[in-house]
């Protein structure tokens, strides 16, 4: 099997495929409304939404049409089956496509959620590909890997400057929204809960199943290695990395 395929067997079963929580999800929202988000009804997209841990949130506690694009179908049926047990006050609508020009209308969004996806995109080049869908004075509502110092261990460093080299800290994103015709209204950095709890320890409980099925993989025996590195590494440097939520308004 291809990474892509592999990624996807060992993720479809997962409440979420990156760090985060329903809280975090709310508090980003909750910063959004601060600054001046309607109560809706709303026209909203999630990109690279996963299974929907983000979506469900914001299908229950928003009104309004709800995009969610992912590029993996499997993802998205996860997504549809938890949509039916809930009572949602948005219309959720799935879609399966990139990304990276996602098929909406231009200006169409009152508000763009992404929860640790724009990574895929680099955070500049999301940012200039997303900002064009958002109505001026729209919201978007992004988390993006930060450092939460200046300085940080070498062997932490290397890691993730390898992994994904726009890689920084919150200053340095604030001042790239600012750039790309932003107006940044709030931030936060995510806690250990967000990436142990509810990332790393289900993640953990799928690895013996995914080797089995894979058995004599290759390929899948490195990503279980290279997944148990970066978790080993977080647990070790914590205070020093995290994803940081980042809630802007369109202004040009």
């Amino acid at each position: 099997m291809d990474l892509l395929s592999l990624l996807t067997d060992l993720h479809a079963d997962g409440a979420r495929q990156g760090p985060g929580s329903p809280a975090a999800t709310l508090q980003a929202l909750a910063l959004a409304r601060a600054a001046g988000l309607s109560e809706g009804p709303l026209k909203m997209a999630d990109l690279g939404c996963g299974t929907g841990a983000s979506t469900t949130v914001l299908a229950t506690a928003l009104r309004g049409s709800l995009t969610a694009l992912d590029l993996i179908p499997a993802f998205l049926a996860r997504l549809e089956a938890n949509l039916a047990r809930l009572d949602t006050q948005a219309t959720v609508s799935l879609l399966e496509g990139d990304m990276n020009a996602p098929p909406i209308e231009a200006g169409a969004l009152d508000l763009l959620w992404s929860e640790g996806a724009i990574y895929n995109l680099g955070f500049r080049q999301g940012l200039q590909a997303w900002r064009p869908l958002l109505k001026l004075g729209g919201f978007l509502a992004v988390s993006e890997l930060t450092w939460l110092t200046a300085t940080r261990p070498s062997a932490l460093t290397a890691h993730w400057e390898a992994a994904y080299p726009e890689v920084g800290t919150a200053g340095a994103k604030l001042q790239v929204l600012e750039e790309e015709g932003f107006r940044p209204v709030g931030y936060f950095p995510l806690g250990p809960d967000s990436w142990l709890e509810n990332y790393y320890h289900p993640l953990e409980a799928r690895f013996p199943a995914f080797l089995t099925r894979h058995a004599g993989e290759a390929a899948a025996e490195a990503l279980i290695a290279e997944e148990r590195a970066e978790i080993a590494l977080y647990r070790t440097h914590q205070e020093f990395v995290s994803y940081g939520f980042y809630i802007a308004q369109r202004r040009a």
